[in-house]
């Protein structure tokens, strides 16, 4: 299928918030991840999220660019080109793009989006997250509102957070925050439901006690009734409205954490770290198990079976691939694709 228009993925996001389920937003950095990610969602009969943080998208456009926004629009190409040829729903969206990062990344993509709609060209993207987080929070309202203004100028939907996802990920590291600042107040969820639902569609990450990487149980405490209690809180205020939520930080975190979240509201669930692994374990079993042949060692030729970069990568592209879809089961949304009925 090709990458959905702005109204499937709006019929997209509506089914996962009715069906109490969430779709896995993957980060990609290369070709061969964005393969993976399509194969699991297929062998998982699941719609998804392909993801582009700005590391990610900088290393897509290789050394000799090092351009955030060029390798996001060069990976999305890509995406779209490659989403046709598999029956199952995709989007796209950015990832944590930090203050000092939008003249660098989101605002040339939003651009990029005007520009192709005075073209009477379709989006690339059909998100975009500003991770206003480190700002005090009514400065993060107001520039997450001013960026929304933008994005539903071009049918974009805008993702934000508030409070702190702690650890570290992709260079955002915020693990010297205090452990108060990991959890989202119902008063904090209210104020951007205020401030943005007027606007246009918006996603919010809001926090409670999440962290990003991998870490010992016991390291940070999980609260998903944070979520429930913001809800409720919106719901009362707002009519019986309610926010669509995202869960950043979930690698490690329980299956009975995760479903919890999903009873709560949360439609999307940002997934890195573990594929992260799933794809370089296949590699370093290559290596190591080949040794002597990858490396021409005391004067020899190696064996060139053995370097040759494509057995390994396919390998590792089959067991990123089978970990997206154990996510997709994990989040309810394996066996729920639209196909072709968005």
């Amino acid at each position: 299928m090709p990458v959905v228009n702005p109204s499937q993925y709006r019929a997209m996001l509506q089914r996962a918030k009715d069906g109490r389920f969430a779709y896995p937003a993957f980060n990609v950095t290369s070709t061969e991840t964005v393969n993976a990610v399509l194969l699991g969602l297929k062998q998982a009969d699941s719609d998804g999220i392909v993801q582009i943080s700005t590391g990610g998208a900088e290393f897509f456009s290789g050394l000799g660019v090092r351009n955030m926004a060029k390798g996001a629009i060069a990976m999305a190409e890509y995406v779209h080109l490659m989403a046709r040829e598999y029956d199952v729903n995709v989007a796209l969206h950015t990832d944590h793009c930090a203050p000092k990062y939008l003249g660098g990344f989101v605002l040339p993509l939003i651009v990029e989006a005007e520009r192709r709609a005075e073209a009477g060209l379709g989006n690339l993207f059909n998100a975009h997250m500003f991770d206003g987080s480190e700002l005090p929070l009514e400065e993060n309202i107001g520039m997450s509102s001013e960026l929304l203004k933008r994005c539903a100028a071009v049918d974009l939907i805008l993702e934000m957070e508030i409070g702190v996802v702690g650890g570290e990920e992709d260079g955002h590291d915020t693990s010297g925050v205090g452990k108060e600042k990991l959890y989202t107040t119902p008063q904090d969820m209210v104020a951007v439901h205020q401030a943005l639902s007027p606007i246009g569609t918006y996603m919010l990450a809001a926090t409670f006690g999440n962290v990003h990487g991998v870490y010992k149980p016991g390291n940070v405490q999980l609260k998903p009734t944070i979520l429930r209690d913001g809800q409720e809180a919106i719901a009362k205020a707002w009519g019986g409205a309610s926010a669509m939520l995202v869960f950043h930080g979930g690698s490690g975190s329980s299956l009975e954490e995760i479903h919890e979240t999903l009873d709560y509201g949360v439609i999307k669930m940002n997934i890195d770290t573990d594929t992260q692994y799933a794809f370089t374990r296949p590699i370093a079993d290559h290596m190591f198990k080949n040794y002597d042949g990858v490396l021409k060692i005391d004067g020899e030729v190696g064996n060139k079976k053995a370097y040759d970069p494509r057995p390994y990568l396919k390998k590792a592209e089959q067991n990123m691939a089978d970990r997206v879809t154990r996510a997709c089961q994990d989040l309810r949304s394996a066996g729920t694709s639209a196909g072709r009925g968005l």
